[in-house]
């Protein structure tokens, strides 16, 4: 997973989608955002045509944004463009979406980012709208709030049947699992550890009788920070980097450094970190709750060679 707001130019996406699929990953994921939520601001590729790019010059990864905000992403444009793309990669789009959260970067560009009760009804429509397109082949009308239809139909239908799946992502126990279980194809979790993705899953799982629908027609996936290490001595430079920046770390040896990161459920706070040994004992962990899929972030863009050396040791085992 590629937060492409720290840097993401052509030349590092068009390598990515090469050597991520050659190297074995399952899927190819990025961030769609104009900006950083702190300056300074880097180059950001935008999230469709990169998508775009990907589709036609993968045969085997999935991939989506993790996930794109209704706020400035408009839905209905969206939806259409996210069935094209799911045409064009043979059924490997998946469509993340999100209420959008950055205040900065609405604010730069003159989007409306709302508060929590305006977000969230203009995601909970956003839902209603971009399902009701994909899967259906009969003219669509929906007056709301944020969105109209009036006997829209999206044409041409999608080759696969209802479209993309739809992924929702985010931890909320009252809102976002409520939505999750009622749009959802795929539940994202961000940030959390295994004890705290369990606790979500089962409630999840009661949301999902509550909807009418069976807990296992929503796939569980979780996206987390990723630090690798090559070996111990590469992971006590980067426990001491990560020390420099968080002072409820400091004085910590490596061992209980790394413990304490990896229970931390917060963004910029908790990893999958370590050594190939390591990781692939935390991976396991994630496995044994219920995680389907782990979608890592790597924001070392130019670390190119760390990339292969973790899917060399790491993905063999898993």
């Amino acid at each position: 997973m590629i937060e492409g707001q720290y840097g993401l130019t052509w030349p590092h996406w068009k390598q990515l989608v090469t050597e991520v699929e050659a190297l074995g990953f399952a899927g190819l994921f990025r961030s769609d955002h104009f900006t950083n939520a702190q300056p300074p601001d880097l180059d950001s590729l935008e999230t469709v045509v990169s998508l775009t790019y990907l589709a036609s010059h993968s045969e085997k990864l999935h991939f989506g944004p993790l996930v794109a905000p209704v706020s400035f992403r408009e839905p209905i444009m969206f939806a259409r463009q996210a069935a094209a793309l799911d045409d064009l990669s043979n059924g490997r789009m998946i469509i993340g979406l999100g209420a959008g959260w950055q205040d900065r970067e609405h604010e730069l560009f003159g989007f409306e980012l709302g508060d929590m009760k305006t977000r969230m009804a203009r995601f909970e429509e956003a839902l209603e709208v971009v399902t009701r397109l994909l899967k259906s082949d009969e003219p669509v009308s929906f007056e709301g709030r944020f969105y109209q239809l009036r006997g829209a139909t999206l044409l041409p239908r999608p080759q696969r049947p209802g479209g993309p799946s739809i992924l929702i992502g985010g931890n909320g126990l009252k809102r976002t699992l409520s939505l999750a279980a009622k749009y959802a194809d795929i539940w994202n979790g961000t940030f959390l550890s295994p004890e705290g993705f369990k606790e979500r899953s089962v409630a999840l799982d009661g949301f999902m009788v509550k909807a009418g629908r069976k807990p296992e027609d929503i796939q569980r996936t979780l996206m987390h920070t990723l630090v690798y290490a090559r070996d111990n001595a590469d992971l006590a430079q980067k426990v001491q980097q990560m020390q420099s920046r968080q002072p409820e770390l400091q004085g910590l040896s490596v061992d209980e450094a790394v413990a304490r990161i990896q229970q931390t459920q917060a963004p910029g706070g908790g990893a999958v970190i370590g050594t190939p040994e390591l990781l692939i004992k935390q991976i396991k962990a994630y496995a044994e709750v219920g995680v389907e899929e782990l979608m890592l972030q790597w924001f070392d863009l130019d670390d190119m060679a760390g990339l292969r050396s973790f899917a060399t040791s790491v993905l063999p085992h898993l």
